[in-house]
């Protein structure tokens, strides 16, 4: 099921790529860590967005792209419930 960010998100998201802010991100790799509450953390800069078969991605200074949805923190900042 598709759910959008959130404006604030998205907001948030610009900011940094804008003007190129070191990030925190904690995520979920996959949905089988997504079940299993295992939650990965990576510091990196976002370097765009992009759209790929429906589902929206981050793009890091370090060519890894992470889901969108599952995202569960972005600088220390939630964006989304479990």
């Amino acid at each position: 099921m598709y759910n959008p960010i959130s404006t604030v998100f998205f907001d948030q998201l610009t900011v940094a790529m804008e003007r190129k802010i070191p990030s925190t991100i904690e995520y979920y790799e996959n949905e089988e860590q997504e079940k299993k509450q295992e939650i990965q953390q990576i510091k990196a800069l976002v370097k765009t967005m992009e759209v790929v078969g429906g589902f929206e991605f981050l793009v890091l200074d370090t060519d890894e792209r992470l889901r969108l949805s599952l995202v569960v923190k972005f600088n220390g900042k939630r964006h989304r419930e479990d």
